[in-house]
């Protein structure tokens, strides 16, 4: 599924007009490149969590030559998926909190 699918698809299950499905979904995915990019994590409880996460300097390799090369160090956009999405994904039912 693609970004314009995913408008179609958001649309009908909200009953709203595909631009205005757009809009917000370009609204909300702003708004996590935003929080993330300033190192905060965003968590869509059922869903996930958006965070940046460090990733340390490494030595490598290049494939073609075998000669060793220096990788720096970047932060990086990490996903975790909350239980109730790896649920759905097993095709099983999210377990309830006590």
């Amino acid at each position: 599924m693609n970004k314009s699918e995913l408008i179609e698809v958001a649309a009908k299950e909200a009953d709203i007009s595909k631009a205005a499905a757009e809009k917000a979904l370009s609204a909300m995915i702003a708004a996590v490149v935003k929080a993330v990019s300033k190192g905060d994590t965003v968590t869509l409880v059922g869903f996930g969590t958006f965070k940046s996460s460090k990733r340390a300097a490494r030595t490598g390799r290049n494939p073609q030559t075998g000669k060793e090369i220096k990788i720096a160090a970047t932060t990086v956009p990490r996903f975790t998926a909350g239980a109730g999405f790896k649920a759905a994904v097993a095709g099983k039912k999210a377990a309830k909190k006590k």
